[in-house]
């Protein structure tokens, strides 16, 4: 099974989710994720995967156009801005939407940012762990 994760920027959400559903999923199944304006991936996005004993720091931010040539199962979206403006991605796949709260625009102290990536990364998990569950 092949699954892309997009969002906009392809720097906090999808990389979470990446890593989050390569978890679960261990190594049957390839998971990629891929962003729309890719930037750096937030450093924030690896610490709080870091404190759950999974290394992102590896990741890249990329398009579409920069991942294997795939056919993918599913294709999901996790922001609105990637669902609005999703890229066509050829094949026979399912297109799934769930929208989670982007942590990068959360202001306030070191520690009410950690805590809005860990709340983002949790909810992200929670629906991973369903999502799997549901196959």
């Amino acid at each position: 099974m092949n699954i892309i994760i997009l969002c906009r920027a392809n720097a906090c959400r999808s990389q979470l989710a990446e890593g989050l559903f390569r978890k679960h999923l261990g190594d049957k199944h390839n998971v990629f994720s891929a962003g729309l304006e890719p930037e750096e991936v937030n450093p924030n996005a690896i610490k709080t995967m870091a404190e759950i004993g999974i290394d992102i720091s590896s990741h890249t931010s990329k398009t579409v156009d920069e991942l294997p040539n795939v056919e993918f199962d599913y294709v999901i979206t996790v922001c609105n801005s990637a669902k609005e403006r999703c890229p066509v991605i050829p094949g026979n796949h399912k297109s799934i939407h769930n929208w989670f709260a982007d942590p990068s625009k959360v202001k306030g102290t070191d520690e009410e940012i950690a805590d809005a990536f860990a709340s983002v990364r949790d909810e992200i998990d929670e629906y991973a762990r369903e999502f799997i569950s549901s196959l």
